[in-house]
């Protein structure tokens, strides 16, 4: 492989420099060569007669002025040279920063910014953006290597669980009540199940377009506060609805699946007695507000982050594995909705999904 030598930019741009100063001198010096011939070619005199200096003729002025040209040719190359070296090297040091930040990011240093100064231009709308997005990849990792570590956290826990039961029966065999063994083995399997279920429902969401088309979502909403009615009744909260018809844009077996997952969230994490859950469709928005413990603020951001139950502990059975919320933000971003949850100041929580409306064609029925 020959070797060629690196042509930077800004070499590149101090050698514009110098041709442009160059090629403006020449065009200059042209002009007046030009110019110059139309001087008469015949010996000049002095106006004075008693003035004995010699007038130059054409043809001396004419050398005259190619030399002198020549040499300020060379003269606005070696301007253009040192000065077009300085102002490349000041314009291109904005990108230089910019360069270093990303060498920065490339060795895994994300929480480097550059907040380039100076009059808004390309550079600085550069730097802002390479700041932005250095600003969402630190926040993905970081949610990653949270994710990370509770996935493999919560995978592992019911592994542990069903091998400490089965070390614990084949240890005591006379003493182990089969059918309860049986049963609890189930109850953790189905757990892990539930688990990867969920996360593979993650992963599809992400990797998948959603076919959309015009859907009623208070029919969809009615049918899931039908099956979320047991589960409230056996936890002692009151669910309450008010649903008013509603096209929109949207997959319905996602948002079936949306409705339960935030169902489910107001009952389990509720108030232990006296708990009141409420499901409201209008206009193309879904609110569900339930009762319970106060949710510190900061917390709220990360709870639509999978296995981010730790923030609020399930006060009933079944409390979920922590994926609930966050499968409810993939469904939304498929749809391309808005997800926004807010602690309540008395306890609980408001989530609130708002998605796009759509008016329904003249042979679609629901």
């Amino acid at each position: 492989m020959s070797w060629r030598p690196r042509l930077t930019v800004r070499l590149r741009l101090t050698l514009s420099y110098a041709l442009l100063l160059v090629l403006a001198g020449g065009v200059i010096g042209v002009i007046i060569y030009a110019v110059m011939r139309f001087v008469p070619n015949y010996p000049l005199t002095a106006a004075n007669p008693r003035d004995q200096t010699p007038v130059a003729t054409r043809g001396e002025i004419l050398d005259t002025v190619v030399k002198l040209t020549l040499y300020a040719l060379a003269l606005l190359a070696a301007i253009g040279m040192g000065a077009g070296w300085i102002i490349a090297g000041r314009m291109l040091r904005p990108l230089q920063e910019i360069t270093s930040a990303a060498r920065l990011a490339a060795n895994g240093s994300l929480d480097h910014r550059i907040r380039l100064g100076g009059p808004r231009d390309e550079f600085t709308d550069l730097s802002d953006t390479f700041d932005e997005m250095l600003e969402r990849l630190e926040r993905a990792f970081t949610q990653y290597r949270r994710f990370a570590a509770n996935a493999s956290h919560e995978l592992r826990t019911p592994h542990a669980v069903m091998k400490t039961m089965l070390e614990v029966a084949i240890a005591d065999p006379d003493h182990q009540d089969v059918r309860e063994l049986a049963r609890r083995l189930h109850e953790t399997n189905q757990r892990g199940i539930d688990i990867v279920e969920a996360l593979l429902a993650l992963a599809a969401l992400g990797n998948r377009k959603v076919e959309l088309e015009p859907v009623n979502l208070a029919s969809i909403a009615r049918q899931a506060v039908a099956e979320l009615q047991p589960e409230a009744e056996a936890a002692g909260v009151e669910l309450s609805t008010s649903i008013e018809g509603s096209i929109v844009e949207g997959n319905e077996t996602l948002l079936h699946q949306l409705i339960i997952n935030l169902g489910q969230n107001a009952i389990r994490h509720n108030l232990p007695v006296g708990g009141t859950a409420k499901l409201t469709v209008q206009a193309g928005r879904l609110t569900v507000v339930n009762t319970g413990e106060v949710i510190d603020p900061a917390k709220v951001a990360t709870l639509a982050e999978p296995f981010a139950r730790g923030a609020r502990l399930a006060k009933h059975s079944g409390g979920g594995h922590g994926l609930g919320l966050a499968l409810v933000a993939a469904i939304t971003t498929a749809h391309g909705g808005t997800l926004s949850l807010a602690p309540r100041p008395v306890g609980g929580l408001t989530a609130s999904v708002h998605l796009r409306p759509a008016t329904p064609t003249p042979h679609t029925t629901f």
